[in-house]
């Protein structure tokens, strides 16, 4: 047997710290850094799979306003009122809520149709590109613009001297692009793959 203490030349067993109790245990081991590695990647897929979560449920919420308002499908536009049916999907919010000191502009605005025509392709294109998870550069960029428009349109806010949701949906499409959430539960890798999104990378 080795004697340690006394051969220098021979391997020596360098104590470790155990993250536990802090006591020092000759030869033993330090399991913390793979633990440690692996909670980290759990947490990192956790937050993935939620920004996924919400860049879908964004998305819907885009969408749905489209199709509501196209179809009349009853939840917030009857049928009668439908853009397929000749209503304006603008003229009714612009023309009487908007108020504020943009009120003249927006009113000036409502039941154009090309102001219409803008909207309903915003919403419709911000959708769909959320919950495909593509495109998320342009998605986030319309989106926040259509959103702090709303925003300016019922200034001040009626429960906030200044905040409300149309500036919190801004910032979140803002971080879902930066983070790279289409990527998950999405086609964000496939889509950036593509040659024209490649060249012109203001599409991803």
């Amino acid at each position: 047997m080795v004697d340690i203490a006394n051969d220098h030349n021979s391997t020596t067993l360098q104590p470790r710290h155990t993250p536990d109790t802090g006591e020092t245990r000759p030869g033993r081991p330090s399991l913390a850094p793979p633990f440690a590695t692996r909670s980290a990647a759990r947490s990192a897929a956790a937050a993935q799979y939620l920004l996924a979560g919400i860049r879908i449920a964004l998305g819907w919420i885009f969408l749905w306003a489209f199709l509501d308002k196209t179809f009349g499908l009853g939840h917030e536009t009857t049928a009668a009122k439908s853009w397929l049916n000749g209503g304006s999907p603008t003229k009714g919010f612009l023309g009487s809520a908007a108020e504020g000191p943009f009120a003249g502009f927006y009113h000036s605005i409502a039941g154009a149709a090309v102001i219409d025509v803008l909207f309903m392709a915003t919403l419709l294109g911000v959708g769909v590109a959320l919950i495909l998870g593509i495109g998320m550069r342009l998605a986030a960029g319309a989106g926040a613009l259509l959103t702090i428009m709303m925003w300016t349109a019922v200034l001040p806010p009626a429960s906030n001297p200044f905040l409300d949701d149309h500036l919190i949906y801004a910032a979140i499409l803002i971080v879902l692009a930066l983070l790279g959430a289409g990527d998950t539960l999405g086609l964000g890798r496939a889509w950036s793959s593509l040659p024209l999104v490649r060249r012109a990378t203001w599409l991803k």
